[in-house]
């Protein structure tokens, strides 16, 4: 059975130990899909000068963050990791050079958001990094290269926010949505439902919107990823949206639910 492909907007890694309207998304999309054989997991946070893959039996849980409870400082999530699966996605990439990493593990930006899809731990998890010296089109077309794990049991997810501008973020009493964030994320959600690709491929000709939203890219990038895994039968739906502190947008996709 094919796999659906999942873009999540992971926010504030306190949603790991929250219960909210996002995480509660989170928890219906592991309650939805058929269990994977593995998940394979692009995050914001693991944005690099090389393209690379996770390949050790027992990733460790990063805790890449500072000024955080120790609740959350010391949260574990002991996912398995699928030597496999690095070696299958490296051979989807060739001829594109791929290290097969020992030593990264898995960042909030994977198991804050697994901790609710399946809190159990109990799938095994491969992350890929997102190369830092390549363009957008680029992270596009790696995505497509990886649409056969697909219909392998492979659950394909791209964690990041659409909108992800922390030196804006509201922390006061009024924490309203700017209207460039408004602006921006609708964009996203319009061409996401209309399967416009191209134009969230070129994100920044939305001017001034696009460059409060994305001052740098690897909080976007994942979802690029994942619309590249659409194929022409499959529609995307939008299990959750919203803007939070003023500047992080909390907006998830699902391609063929």
């Amino acid at each position: 059975m094919r796999m659906p492909a999942v873009f999540l907007g992971h926010g504030n890694p306190m949603n790991t130990l929250e219960v909210n309207r996002y995480s509660q998304a989170w928890q219906q999309i592991g309650q939805s899909v058929t269990r994977p054989k593995a998940v394979l997991s692009i995050s914001a946070h693991w944005f690099i000068r090389e393209a690379a893959v996770t390949a050790m039996d027992a990733p460790e849980t990063i805790h890449d963050f500072r000024g955080f409870p120790e609740e959350l400082n010391t949260f574990q999530y002991p996912a398995p990791g699928s030597r496999a699966l690095a070696a299958r996605v490296r051979d989807l990439l060739a001829p594109m050079a791929v290290r097969m990493d020992e030593e990264w593990g898995l960042d909030h930006g994977t198991w804050s958001v697994l901790a609710h899809v399946f809190p159990d731990a109990d799938v095994p998890v491969v992350q890929l990094a997102i190369d830092a010296t390549q363009p957008a089109q680029y992270h596009y077309e790696t995505g497509r290269r990886l649409a056969a794990l697909r219909d392998e049991g492979v659950l394909i997810i791209g964690s990041g926010n659409v909108v992800h501008n922390l030196r804006a973020v509201k922390r006061g009493g009024d924490r309203s949505p700017y209207e460039w964030a408004q602006r921006f994320n609708e964009h996203v959600r319009t061409h996401l439902l209309a399967r416009d690709h191209a134009s969230l491929v070129h994100y920044e000709m939305l001017g001034e919107a696009a460059r409060q939203s994305v001052p740098t890219p690897e909080h976007y990038l994942p979802l690029l990823y994942i619309i590249a895994l659409q194929r022409e039968d499959e529609a995307v739906t939008i299990p959750v949206d919203g803007l939070e502190v003023g500047s992080i947008s909390m907006l998830s996709a699902v391609v063929g639910a």
